[in-house]
């Protein structure tokens, strides 16, 4: 079954300095009908005024990935790291037995956009850690790029839990396609243009919760930026 949640059917967070469309229960955002997909927690499409940002807070227990779509992140924690991720790569961090970290714009000029994902770990009280990658732009090109997955490489930020994160960017009239394990769900953000998903219109901002299928299609008929997460 593919389940598409349309853009404007997403909620939407405007605190001035700071623009969000969470696809689940977030902040002042409840819903108690909406507050995971398998190991999935959240997924916050977030747009940041210039030299603003996320103040130190703290967090256990979650596996937090945050990719980059326009401009850099400044990130800082109590475990002594500072880097400034940009787009073009992919934060990982295992907030484990616990820590506190901030976030910001890394500009004084430039919004920020960028791609928060939360999920469950396979196992609770890890070392808290973190780490950056960086991925190829041309790998994105009419392919799925894994860029977050439990089997690290190259390239790859690995992820105390059993999903992979693909990015692909699927030229108009070009089609991708994939295939899982039965078993599994499959969670589909677009974040340009517009495809059909085996069968069923995706556009911009549009999500996708998917179980019982297991092997997908995405056409795009324009120009399009896509997630895909293979989930347990």
């Amino acid at each position: 079954m593919i389940h598409i949640i349309p853009s404007d059917d997403r909620p939407v967070v405007d605190l001035g300095w700071l623009h969000s469309r969470p696809s689940f229960s977030f902040g002042e955002y409840y819903d108690p009908e909406n507050t995971e997909f398998s190991v999935m927690r959240v997924c916050n499409d977030d747009v940041l005024a210039a030299g603003r940002g996320f103040g130190p807070h703290p967090h256990s227990d979650m596996e937090i990935v945050t990719i980059v779509l326009d401009g850099a992140v400044r990130h800082e924690d109590n475990l002594g790291n500072k880097e400034v991720v940009a787009a073009g790569q992919v934060q990982r961090m295992s907030a484990g037995s616990g820590l506190i970290h901030a976030e910001y714009n890394a500009s004084e000029e430039e919004e920020l956009r960028l791609l928060q994902l939360w999920f469950m770990p396979a196992e609770r009280g890890l070392t808290p850690s973190f780490e950056t990658c960086s991925y190829p732009q041309s790998g994105l090109t009419n392919a799925l790029l894994p860029v977050v997955s439990q089997e690290a490489g190259e390239g790859i930020a690995g992820i105390h839990q059993d999903l992979t994160i693909y990015l692909s960017r699927v030229e108009a009239g070009q089609t991708v396609s994939f295939r899982q394990q039965e078993g599994r769900r499959i969670y589909v953000y677009a974040m340009e243009g517009k495809a059909d998903l085996s069968g069923k219109a995706l556009s911009a901002g549009d999500t996708a919760r998917i179980s019982g299928q297991h092997e997908l299609s995405i056409a795009a008929k324009e120009a399009s930026f896509l997630m895909l997460i293979d989930l347990p």
